[in-house]
């Protein structure tokens, strides 16, 4: 099925976007990287304790995702819901607009879990997805296998960058956005405006927020 979305992708004939192929770009990307995974090493055992001890199960929770191209790779996070949780979506009311899914009192979500959401540290790990190339620190929202199968349009020029830990969805409120529509004007006005520097500057932005108004990326 993820060959099938790359291949929908490809008949589209969507043009990579430039910062594809940036070294800047890429450079940036391994040094904040590495940066991150050392300060990951630091953080792992009590948030890894933290996690055991509220809800019994894996540390870490993988997903499917579309990267680049519409290329699949398995993105990864610290678990911040109880086990079996995607078992259970179906019972929990979908508070978003369009094609994704967001319920900002998920009883799935485990109190240690609401903490790291808040904090952003529940994404921490996808500092490996960056290193390994699958990601970059700032791009477009990663969608979902079952997001990209409903896309149509313009959707698909979100495929053209690689996905990212942060950018404009998480700078402009990501926890306040529930229209689908709002996300993908989001994601294509990055692809505007992008320059390394303007990469730059919404990772400061998201500091900025993230330590002025923890929860609100």
């Amino acid at each position: 099925m993820a060959q099938n979305l790359q291949s929908v992708y490809e008949t589209r004939s969507v043009a990579v976007h430039r910062s594809a192929g940036s070294v800047a770009k890429r450079t940036l990307d391994v040094v904040g990287s590495v940066i991150g995974l050392l300060v990951l090493a630091i953080i792992f055992l009590p948030v890894a304790i933290a996690i055991k001890l509220e809800s019994p199960g894996p540390v870490f929770y993988s997903q499917p995702r579309c990267g680049l191209g519409g290329k699949s790779f398995t993105l990864y996070k610290f678990r911040s819901m109880i086990c079996g949780a995607d078992t259970l979506k179906h019972l929990v009311k979908n508070e978003s607009v369009g094609h994704f899914f967001k319920n900002s009192r998920d009883p799935r979500v485990t109190r240690v879990g609401r903490f790291l959401r808040k904090t952003s540290l529940d994404e921490m790990p996808q500092f490996w997805n960056v290193f390994r190339g699958e990601m970059s620190l700032v791009g477009t929202r990663p969608p979902t296998l079952d997001e990209v199968r409903c896309y149509s349009g313009r959707h698909f020029q979100r495929l053209a960058v690689k996905p990212g830990m942060t950018g404009e969805w998480q700078v402009r409120g990501r926890s306040e956005i529930k229209d689908f529509e709002a996300v993908v004007d989001l994601d294509l006005r990055y692809q505007e405006l992008w320059t390394p520097l303007y990469d730059l500057q919404l990772l400061f932005q998201t500091l900025w927020i993230l330590l002025k108004k923890p929860g609100a990326c």
